[in-house]
């Protein structure tokens, strides 16, 4: 990326969307019975932590997309040119729940374009804020990290070591229904989930590839399984290596000794190392953001 390159994308820094909507039940009841639960919220109920992805989406017209499925550059995101655009992690702050039912609003804004160098060669990381308000003020804040880069590079360096000594484990097989259904569910047109050929024969990948806030979700889902009574205050995550449909994935859980936080990460059939997450408890969160580590 050059210093011109770079300069033509930092004009969108400060850009605004502004959306609302309501928290209509059905998209929740039916992301419910997609991960295989029996609990779906209803009007009135918090919405599960993270969930609120199926909601404020953006319509993107058939001749603002690109032959990936993404909207075309240069709308809301900044025209970065790398040819891959990835959700790489983030961090979510919820102040108070949002409930089903509610009128949202959210806006999101671009507050940086960061170029790096990665394991695999040249990375921009777009960061975008998105606050979301409800009927009683303020209720989450959200970092959103997206990255852009080249395509993979056969034989680099793989991803950290996975961490030991999970004390909750759940084993999932994501097969191309549910990336489907995540798909449809949050409007996401990105071919990789679910034009196999696309993701094999353009973009390089071994199969479809398993949405990067899906994974997220499962873990989350852990917590919710592991700690029903629990209330979610801060959440941050970070992709590391890509899972496919059809391959084990497993979600694992390490609670901190005095409960207060939640070490997660998900791997996939061969032991590898493709999300670490860390979740903190209501009660537990100092005025400092936690980061991962590294972050």
């Amino acid at each position: 990326m050059t210093p011109s390159d770079l300069e033509a994308a930092e004009a969108w820094l400060g850009r605004e969307e502004h959306r609302v909507d309501v928290l209509d039940p059905w998209p929740a009841a039916a992301l419910t019975a997609a991960l295989g639960r029996n609990d779906p919220p209803g009007r009135g109920e918090p919405l599960p932590p993270f969930w609120h992805q199926l909601y404020h989406l953006p319509v993107v017209h058939a001749d603002a997309t690109g032959p990936d499925g993404h909207a075309r550059k240069g709308g809301f995101l900044p025209p970065v040119p790398l040819p891959r655009r990835m959700w790489a992690g983030g961090r979510l702050r919820i102040e108070r729940p949002l409930l089903v039912g509610q009128e949202i609003a959210k806006v999101s804004a671009v507050k940086a374009i960061t170029p790096k160098t990665g394991r695999q060669g040249p990375l921009v990381f777009v960061l975008v804020e998105h606050r979301l308000t409800g009927p009683q003020g303020l209720a989450v804040i959200e970092e959103h990290d997206i990255v852009y880069r080249e395509p993979p590079v056969r034989g680099a360096a793989g991803p950290p070591p996975a961490p030991a000594g999970a004390v909750w484990q759940r084993q999932w097989r994501p097969d191309e229904v549910l990336l489907f259904r995540y798909s449809a569910l949050t409007y996401n047109g990105h071919r990789i989930h679910y034009d196999r050929p696309y993701a094999t024969e353009v973009e390089g990948y071994p199969g479809l590839v398993v949405h990067g806030p899906l994974i997220a979700t499962l873990l989350l889902d852990l917590l919710r399984r592991e700690r029903p009574e629990a209330s979610l205050c801060h959440f941050a995550y970070r992709a590391q290596a890509p899972l496919f449909a059809g391959e084990a994935l497993t979600v694992h859980g390490k609670p901190a000794a005095d409960g207060a936080e939640v070490r997660l990460w998900a791997t996939g059939n061969d032991g590898r190392l493709a999300m670490e997450a860390r979740a903190t408890l209501a009660g537990a969160l100092s005025e400092e953001t936690p980061h991962l580590p590294g972050g």
